[in-house]
C-alpha cells in the first residue's frame, strides 16, 4: 500500500514538471511570435523618401514596402534651420512586399531639407533618417536673356532722318509770284497789296513798265509834231 503511494506522488511530480516546462515553452514562443509579428508588421526602414522631377515641376515621392500592409501615415514638412517651416502635406499609405509610392507635390528648392515623419498604429511614430535633402539642380531651368542691343543704328533710325529735312520751312514765294494773282483776279487794286509793295520798293511793281510807255509815246508824239511843223514851214515857203 505504502509503495503505492510513493509510485502516485511521484507521477504527479513528473506531470507537474512537465506541465511548468510546457508552459515556459509556450511563454517563449509566444513572446518570440509576438516580437516577430511587430517587426513584420511594420518598420521605420521599410519606408523611403526621395525627392524628384515631374516635368518642370518637383515632387516628393515616399515609398512602403511593409509586406504586411499596416496604413502608415505620412507628414512631410519643410525645414529651416532644424525647425519645421511649414507643411507640405500628409497622406496615408498601405504598403506591399512590391512597394506602393506616394507623390507630394512640391515645387522644392536646390538644396532644400525635408523631414519625413510616419505613423502607423502602435508600431511606427518616427521620422524617416536622414532628412531628405533635395538635388543641387533645380527642375525649371532658367530662360536665356536676351542679347543687349548694339549701338549700331537701326533701320528705323535711318529712316526717320528724311522725316527731319521735311520739318524744315518750305520757300515762300518771290514778290512777283505773290503779286501776279492779286492783279489777274481783279483790276481794282487792293490796299493790303499796295501798302506791302509800297513799304517794300517804294511803288507798285508794275509803274517802272507803264512810265517808260509814257515816254516812249512822248517822245514818238513829240517827234511827229516837230516834223510836221517843219513841213508846214516848208510848204509854206514855197
Amino acid at each position: 500500500m505504502q509503495l503505492v503511494r510513493t509510485k502516485v506522488s511521484i507521477n504527479r511530480r513528473t506531470v507537474a514538471r512537465s506541465v511548468r516546462a510546457l508552459g515556459v515553452a509556450s511563454a517563449s514562443a509566444a513572446l518570440a511570435l509576438g516580437f516577430a509579428g511587430n517587426a513584420l508588421a511594420c518598420n521605420i526602414s521599410e519606408f523611403s523618401a526621395e525627392a524628384k522631377c515631374d516635368g518642370d515641376k518637383g515632387v516628393i515621392t515616399v515609398t512602403d514596402v511593409d509586406p504586411s500592409g499596416v496604413p502608415a501615415t505620412v507628414s512631410v514638412f519643410l525645414q529651416n534651420n532644424g525647425a519645421d517651416l511649414k507643411k507640405v502635406g500628409e497622406q496615408v499609405v498601405k504598403g506591399s512586399r512590391e512597394g506602393v509610392t506616394i507623390t507630394f507635390a512640391e515645387d522644392w528648392k536646390p538644396d532644400a531639407e525635408y523631414r519625413v515623419h510616419v505613423k502607423a498604429g502602435g508600431y511606427v511614430d518616427e521620422d524617416i533618417e536622414p532628412n531628405l535633402t533635395t538635388p543641387s539642380t533645380a527642375c525649371k531651368k532658367d530662360e536665356e536673356e536676351p542679347p543687349a542691343p548694339s549701338d549700331t543704328p537701326t533701320p528705323s533710325d535711318s529712316a526717320s532722318t528724311p522725316a527731319e529735312e521735311t520739318d524744315s520751312p518750305a520757300p515762300t514765294p518771290s514778290e512777283s509770284e505773290s503779286t501776279a494773282p492779286a492783279d489777274t483776279a481783279s483790276s481794282a487794286p487792293s490796299p493790303a497789296s499796295d501798302d506791302s509793295n509800297l513799304a517794300e520798293t517804294g511803288a507798285n511793281s508794275n509803274t517802272g513798265l507803264i512810265a517808260g510807255i509814257a515816254v516812249a509815246l512822248v517822245a514818238v508824239g513829240g517827234g511827229a509834231v516837230f516834223f510836221g511843223l517843219r513841213r508846214r514851214g516848208a510848204s509854206s515857203d514855197r
